[in-house]
């Protein structure tokens, strides 16, 4: 195994065309489609980075910030961000562009985990990272700011759910849009 590899090594684009079968109810492409396209793209980028077999252990957060078009280009941009002992995060960009109008929109940004796998199934080490840039320093770096909070809100929450019970909250409910139907 390479003890380090470059970003590069392993960075990935995925261009698709949109079809009329992706499409929702509204018209544009289901949400799904493009989830199942960042999975992919992780997948061939972790793996590229690890050298094996890789499986999504989490995804962090996906915002859809634009809708997209029957029709469009979608490219995903993916690369390792941060290694870990046997996992990779993997940034990834969607963008979408018109193809008549040649507009390009982002659409996606997401971080998945994946984590590498043996020929048994278990996890097993990946390559560090070489970082050969400022651009690549700072993804490493904020990788490991939201894996920090990531640790800190699962803390909070487990905290709180064992301190607070609902009783002892209602009076938060009370400002929300929810009705209590149970006392």
């Amino acid at each position: 195994m390479t003890e380090y590899k470059k970003v590069s090594e392993s960075a990935t684009v995925l261009t698709e065309l949109m079809i009329p079968s992706y499409s929702n109810f509204g018209g544009k492409i289901h949400g799904g489609v493009i989830l199942s396209l960042m999975d992919k793209v992780a997948y061939v980028c972790a793996a590229k980075h690890a050298d094996t077999y890789c499986v999504t252990a989490a995804i962090e957060r996906v915002d859809f910030l634009a809708p997209v078009e029957i029709g469009d280009l979608v490219s995903l941009m993916a690369s390792v961000n941060y290694t870990g002992k046997s996992s990779v995060v993997v940034g990834i960009r969607v963008t979408s562009e018109n193809i008549k109008t040649r507009r390009v929109k982002h659409t996606n940004t997401s971080y998945f985990t994946m984590v590498a796998k043996n020929e048994e199934g278990k996890p097993t080490p990946v390559p560090g990272l070489l970082l050969e840039s400022r651009e690549d320093a700072r993804r490493f770096l904020e990788a490991i700011t939201r894996r920090e909070i990531k640790s800190e809100s699962e803390q909070y929450f487990l905290q709180q759910k064992d301190r607070s019970p609902v009783e002892t909250a209602l009076t938060i409910l009370a400002n929300e849009r929810c009705k209590i139907g149970f006392m």
